[in-house]
């Protein structure tokens, strides 16, 4: 008999509603899903009705009542209580106060649901579909907007005390340097596209004093118009400046990927965004600093690779949730 399970993928800008099918084991397929501007503006009853309807057009378009779908996962961003079901007050859906998601799809589509904040509902589509598979102790890094973690650990999420656990971007490395998740010289500071950015100019401004012009930013007037992929993307045309602040990045990044090996022993860690992209870029100044800061064995018994699932991974991250289960 088919299994099916519903993904509710919710962020500031976009949401996704995704219907997923079993094929055996632990493998699911996306059979189809829904995708609309979230207009946080609207108010969240306007945006979970969104959700809900897009749910029961699934259903009826595929003949399925809620009594066939095996759970709904609902991944977002946090702060929420995975617990209770509750979503508190997301940076990106700024009205979205102690709302009950979770009891509130439970009687409006007649299906068990869960909830998971986006960083470890990632974790669980990379450890589940993608490139953690086979890992019992996998660090997730978002290394996108920002720097977070899902981690699991013995073979299951962890979440912490009250959903805190992963929060590695509030990490300080460097008593200064640039400024992310509110604290200078944190890992999100170094290793997220905004702190990329901050660096860049930094460092570029720097280089324009000293007479040196960057590719990518040829005068002060062009700093606001500098970000992580255009850094990139000069980089990667040899741009010395460019290729300097992605070491600057992969030092730190290693720095704090020493760091949690050392402390989690992870067997994989798996880092999406922006290191999927740039790997070439990031990974021998990230390794040589692995080397220098983190314990050999640990070091020795960690892989590190790029996340598999590319723009796929909120579906997943979504079905995720929803096969999660008691053990997990």
């Amino acid at each position: 008999m088919k299994k099916f399970w519903l993904g509710f993928d919710i962020g500031g800008t976009k949401c996704a509603v995704v219907l997923g099918e079993n094929e055996g084991g632990e493998r699911c397929r996306i059979v189809d899903k829904i995708r609309f501007e979230t207009q946080p503006a609207r108010g969240w009853r306007a945006v979970t009705e969104a959700l809900f309807a897009a749910a029961e057009d699934l259903m009826a378009r595929h003949k399925l009542t809620g009594a066939q779908i095996a759970s709904c996962g609902i991944s977002c961003g946090g702060p929420l209580d995975s617990r209770a079901g509750v979503i508190l007050s997301p940076p990106n859906l700024p009205d979205w106060d102690r709302v009950p998601l979770v009891r509130l799809t439970q009687e409006r589509l007649g299906v068990p649901t869960r909830l998971q904040n986006d960083a470890n509902a990632c974790a669980l589509a990379e450890w589940r579909f993608g490139a953690g598979q086979g890992s019992e102790n996998m660090v997730f890094l978002t290394f996108g907007t920002g720097m977070g973690a899902g981690l699991i650990l013995n073979g299951r999420l962890y979440t912490g005390a009250n959903d805190c656990a992963g929060e590695v971007g509030h990490i300080r490395l460097r008593e200064d340097g640039p400024v992310g998740y509110g604290k200078a010289g944190s890992f999100e500071g170094f290793c997220s596209g905004g702190g990329i950015a901050r660096a860049a100019k930094q460092i570029v401004l720097s280089q324009l004093q000293k007479g040196v012009v960057p590719s990518f930013c040829r005068c002060e007037a062009e700093l606001e118009s500098v970000t992580a992929k255009s850094v990139a993307a000069a980089a990667e045309q040899g741009d010395e400046t460019a290729v300097l602040v992605y070491e600057q990045c992969g030092e730190y990044l290693g720095r704090g990927l020493a760091v949690l090996i050392d402390i989690l022993n992870p067997d994989t860690i798996v880092i999406g965004s922006i290191y999927a992209r740039s790997t070439a870029l990031l990974r021998d100044k990230m390794n040589e600093f692995i080397a220098r800061e983190a314990l050999g064995a640990a070091a020795k018994a960690c892989r590190i690779v790029p996340a598999a699932l590319g723009d796929a991974i909120g579906d997943y991250a979504a079905l995720g949730v929803a096969m999660m289960t008691d053990e997990d």
